[in-house]
């Protein structure tokens, strides 16, 4: 599917404060007559990351994604590239959304909540978000462009959308000002992952506890 050369993914401890509990990892393969997808994440990890989805651009940004939240990534994409790119942008953040999910299991002792100013040259976007369970997307960002790389840019709203609604999370992401769409782009990722970071941290003042009132999230 002429993939991006695939990186070699790093090896690491597990955080001290987790050995005693499991990883919070997950392993998802999500197989279909559009797309065929294998997706590793720990949230524990460094930002390791092996990302091949057949589109350059949407690989350099999950890279962004995985090694500014520290969540380690390996994705792996066979899509049907040659009618277009929706269903491998589609589908590759439903994978990953659904396997952060998965990793957070039951949520207890997450910080829940994480924001981010993201600069990026003349660009700054603020990014919010909350580990809720009410997937939402709130997106105020625009593009003059139609193309980045092999990315229609349309897809890029569809690509935070389906991440949202995939890892049940609430989030906001609005473009204050910039005028380059590559930094524009790549700001909003960084962003989501900087207030990944934060959400799905553990939080040694919780204890185990679901950070919620109502006791499940």
């Amino acid at each position: 599917m002429g993939n991006a050369p695939r990186r070699p993914v790093k090896l690491h401890e597990a955080a001290p404060a987790l050995l005693e509990g499991a990883m919070r990892t997950a392993t998802l393969r999500r197989h279909t007559n559009e797309t065929r997808i294998d997706v590793s994440v720990n949230l524990d990890g460094t930002g390791a990351y092996r990302v091949a989805t057949g589109i350059g651009f949407l690989d350099h940004m999950i890279e962004q994604l995985s090694r500014h939240s520290l969540i380690d990534m390996d994705v792996t994409v066979e899509g049907d590239l040659h009618i277009d790119g929706h269903h491998t942008a589609e589908d590759s953040a439903l994978a990953i959304g659904a396997a952060v999910a998965q990793a957070l299991g039951d949520k207890r002792g997450i910080r829940r909540y994480g924001d981010a100013l993201s600069p990026m040259d003349e660009v700054l976007t603020r990014v919010a978000l909350d580990i809720s369970g009410r997937p939402w997307l709130v997106w105020r960002t625009e593009f003059t462009q139609v193309r980045l790389g092999e990315l229609d840019t349309e897809l890029i709203e569809h690509w935070f959308h389906s991440f949202a609604q995939a890892a049940g999370v609430t989030l906001h992401v609005e473009t204050l000002y910039g005028r380059n769409n590559h930094h524009i782009v790549e700001s909003a990722f960084k962003g989501l992952a900087r207030a990944l970071r934060q959400a799905v941290e553990i939080d040694p003042r919780k204890g185990d506890a679901v950070p919620s009132t109502k006791g499940v999230l």
